[in-house]
């Protein structure tokens, strides 16, 4: 297909001119998508330009800033292996990959040829086999391969589709054509990611973005999430919804699924994976469940989710786990990331899995030089887009002419690179460069079948800002076809275009590679998709009827544990202020109140045990807890805290506003910049070398601004469900636990006979000014106890907490399962508050002048704390023994 044509070099354009002189070559044989040689830029680029302006093209600099802040801001990452699990910040670049309209066309066409091809292949494969038996892919070929799951042949998807995702990498040639460079049927990755490239790049250039006339990308997902809906739900359990009840009727079983709607879920790997980010984006943007292997379950071959109140069963299942680890049952069995049983429930028709495990085979290079014949087989016509010139070296034919043709190509391993090598050195790849092949033929002829030969096809170099220059890197393009659910294909207007490393020749994340947004053009205006066909608005019937969001035992345990994190951080926040805003400047400070500020650094973790004493040197003291403060210093101190929080507020993102989310990252992200400027040669030693002293504080007063706004965001944005329980639960148990630590530590010290002990504690539960409005002048034990233990309507007052702590557990679903057989009811594991000591109790003093039964108190709350943690993590959060289901019907 001819190029798109060039605007020839105008001197009236100064846009055009500016963004010429700032381009770089590329390199020799391959495509420039800019176009920025004598000819002038090609059309898409031009026009991109043109709307900039002279100003846009001298700001993309900071427009590069922005994006960096905005992908930081929004938490987008990608695990590398290779940093042993670590998290990097996701690699986007400033500028889009452009396809014309026209160019899209011929993609679209190919695409949807691809996949329908796929699925065709994969049908056969576990069906009739009559590709092999004619000889048209060999029995090697896909028996060798590890993709090819024996477990399933025969089996037949209740839908008949084996495929509802495929993406096809494509490379844009020298010749201005599209071929493609492999198929991705297994797990196919980056539409969440192309999603989050496509919202921070159009917000950076709105103006280009409309005039170009982008096309859209939310279609396509509810096309996806459309189509996993009205996947048949294989035969329903019986009409309570019990394991091993008889069937009902295939009629009975459509209305009952129709009635009930699907319960879909994503299955991830979990956090260690590479795009968990993307796992944790699309779930929530679908608006279905995400889960882990440990989140499922199968009882009489039927799915259930562990929940909260039990389990419940699944329908659907969008995989982004990797065939063999899917069931360690009949598939790997070390495989402790999948669902033991779960291809027998697929079998017996009570789940249906997206994609379906097993078409890993098609994902091997060789395939490439089978498809045009097998496309005429199945199809009845040739393929539109061709593949990478590839030769399966496990043909004695194709390897003859390979060998005898080549000189130098690529050495592409034929099977998953997870596989044994039976030679030393470096794998094979792209990423290895291109190879003289007369070095390779003794090896390629004692294992044929592990080595492809691929001819090279110089990939087309698409823009870069590498301000203030536009370099260029090799581009290749993945698009993706979605199934209708009508036995036809819908194909996103878009796509996940990634760039190679610096000095790399294969295109890979892994390897250093970066994303960039993929901009399809149109010469229609942008219109949104349809609304799906309306239901009751106009008063024709009865509404749907909302079901509560199912809690997964694993989201119950972060909800639980953001909420604790959350409280904790907030608590430790408010002593540290206190603490280095007052140690050096209280002329009341004495030894109680000091041995009172050691202690309570160490019981909450702000210290470890060991660390220099305030009594010993104040200074030495200070700069122990400073250096402790940041996430880096190896402690659980308040850095650590803000990271715990975060991870497990990542693991529960779809029960998050995207504004409580941004606050959450904020913390954690600002606290951590704060304290690398205000400190320098801190480590976890206890010494923090130089620091600013007044800026720590400000780092402090700053963060104890963003965890006000997070528990806020807790109580105005979430709703009033079992989830938001579970996060108030964890909160109040937290509080209740820290604040009873802070009383009884300062009573026992005897530091509330002193002034500065009296007004440190207040600080500390947050009743200062109530305080000094309700007893003007006073700093007497009595009324001190009134406020922030007897009266109920102090959000800090102990007996309140107790109080709105019980009533929330009473709201919880008592568990089905066998965890909560026999056991108390949680409320009654809480004294109710009019059993506990009243207030001439508490202000008691002993013959020792010792408040005894405060101290009691305290101990007996925080004691009850601990046990009630424990008791809902037996109960909730896991779900091990056979189900007393608690299902719909």
């Amino acid at each position: 297909m001819p190029l798109q044509p060039s605007l020839p070099f105008d001197e009236s354009a100064p846009a055009a001119e500016a963004a010429m002189r700032r381009a770089r070559a590329v390199p020799p044989g391959h495509l420039d998508e800019l176009g920025a040689g004598a000819g002038g830029l090609r059309e898409p680029w031009a026009g991109f330009f043109q709307v900039l302006g002279e100003d846009g093209i001298g700001a993309l600099g900071q427009q590069a800033a922005a994006m960096a802040r905005q992908i930081r801001d929004n938490g987008v990452t990608y695990n590398v292996y290779a940093d042993n699990g670590g998290a990097r910040a996701w690699a986007l670049d400033l500028l889009p990959f452009m396809v014309a309209e026209e160019d899209w066309l011929q993609i679209e066409r190919g695409v949807i040829q691809r996949a329908t091809l796929a699925n065709a292949v994969v049908a056969d494969i576990y069906g009739p086999q009559t590709l092999l038996a004619k000889g048209l892919l060999p029995a090697g070929l896909v028996f060798g391969h590890p993709g090819y799951l024996r477990p399933l042949k025969g089996y037949q998807p209740p839908d008949g589709n084996f495929l509802h995702i495929v993406a096809v990498d494509l490379a844009h040639t020298a010749e201005g054509g599209w071929t493609v460079m492999a198929h991705r049927t297994e797990t196919p990755s980056g539409m969440g990611y192309a999603l989050e490239n496509r919202l921070i790049i159009s917000s950076l250039f709105a103006d280009a973005f409309r005039e170009l006339r982008v096309r859209r990308l939310p279609a396509a997902f509810a096309q996806l999430v459309a189509t996993l809906a009205q996947l048949p739900a294989g035969r329903l359990s019986g009409p309570a919804g019990v394991p091993g009840a008889p069937p009902p009727r295939a009629a009975d079983a459509s209305a009952a699924a129709a009635a009930a709607g699907k319960h879909i879920v994503l299955l991830t790997p979990g956090p260690y994976n590479e795009t968990y980010f993307e796992h944790t984006f699309l779930a929530r943007y679908l608006g279905i469940t995400l889960v882990e292997g440990k989140d499922l379950t199968v009882r009489n071959d039927v799915v259930y989710l562990k929940t909260l109140a039990g389990l419940e069963r699944v329908d659907v299942i969008l995989r982004r786990l990797d065939d063999a680890y899917c069931d360690p049952v009949e598939l790997r069995q070390d495989s402790t990331l999948g669902v033991p049983g779960l291809l027998q429930a697929m079998r017996a028709g009570n789940v249906l899995v997206s994609n379906v495990p097993g078409s890993g085979f098609l994902e091997t290079p060789a395939i490439h030089g089978f498809l045009p014949a097998i496309a005429r087989e199945l199809l009845g016509e040739p393929l539109l887009l061709p593949g990478v010139p590839s030769w399966w070296c496990g043909e004695d034919s194709a390897r003859a002419q390979a060998l005898d043709q080549l000189g130098e190509a690529f050495l592409m391993p034929t099977y998953p690179r997870g596989m044994a090598q039976p030679w030393e050195g470096p794998r094979l790849g792209m990423e290895r460069g291109l190879q003289r092949l007369a070095d390779w033929r003794e090896r390629i002829g004692q294992v044929p079948d592990l080595f492809t030969i691929q001819a090279d096809l110089p990939l087309s170099h698409a823009p870069r800002w590498e301000g203030p220059q536009i370099g260029s890197r090799a581009a290749m393009l993945r698009v993706y076809a979605i199934a209708d659910g009508r036995g036809g294909w819908q194909v996103m207007p878009g796509g996940f275009t990634r760039l190679a490393g610096e000095g790399q020749p294969a295109v890979s994340m892994q390897l250093g590679g970066s994303s960039v947004d993929t901009w399809v053009l149109s010469s229609q205006p942008p219109h949104g998709p349809a609304l799906a066909a309306a239901t009751t608005l106009g008063g024709a019937g009865p509404g749907p009827v909302a079901k509560p969001l199912a809690v997964s035992s694993r989201a119950a345990e972060n909800l639980f544990w953001a909420g604790r994190y959350a409280e904790r951080a907030e608590n430790n926040v408010r002593l540290c202020r206190l603490v280095l805003g007052s140690i050096e400047s209280s002329d009341e400070r004495d030894d109680s109140v000091l041995d009172v500020i050691g202690e309570l650094t160490q019981a909450c973790g702000l210290l470890p045990p060991g660390a220099p004493q305030p009594r010993a040197s104040l200074r030495v003291f200070e700069r122990s807890l400073v250096a402790a403060l940041a996430e880096s210093a190896g402690w659980t101190s308040v850095g650590q805290n803000l990271a715990s929080h975060v991870h497990a507020a990542t693991e529960i993102r779809n029960r998050l506003s995207n504004d409580h989310w941004r606050t959450i990252l904020a913390a954690r992200n600002d606290f951590g910049d704060a304290m690398a400027a205000a400190c320098t040669g801190a480590s976890g030693s206890g010494d923090c070398g130089y620091y600013d002293r007044p800026r720590v504080l400000a780092a402090l007063d700053h963060l104890g601004m963003q965890l006000a706004a997070i528990s806020g965001a807790q109580g105005d944005r979430m709703m009033r469900d079992e989830a938001w329980r579970l996060l108030f639960i964890g909160r109040h148990i937290e509080r209740v636990g820290t604040l009873s630590t802070f009383l009884e530590v300062f009573t026992r010290h005897g530091a509330l006979m002193h002034r500065s002990g009296f007004d440190l504690l207040l600080h500390l539960f947050d009743s200062t000014l109530t305080f000094r409005a309700l007893y003007p002048g006073r700093t007497d034990m009595p009324a001190l106890i009134e406020q922030i233990v007897i009266e109920p309507t102090n959000p800090r007052g102990l007996y309140g907490l107790l109080a709105r702590l019980r009533v929330k557990l009473g709201q919880i679903t008592p568990p089905a399962s066998p965890a909560g057989g026999g056991r108390a009811p949680l409320p009654q594991w809480l004294p109710a508050v009019e059993t506990l000591p009243g207030w001439e109790a508490l202000c008691e003093r002993d013959g020792r002048g010792q408040y005894t039964n405060l101290v009691q108190l305290c101990d007996r709350l925080g004691g009850l704390m601990a046990q009630l943690s424990d008791e809902i993590s037996a109960r909730y959060f896991s779900h091990a023994g056979v189900a007393g289901v608690r299902v719909r019907p």
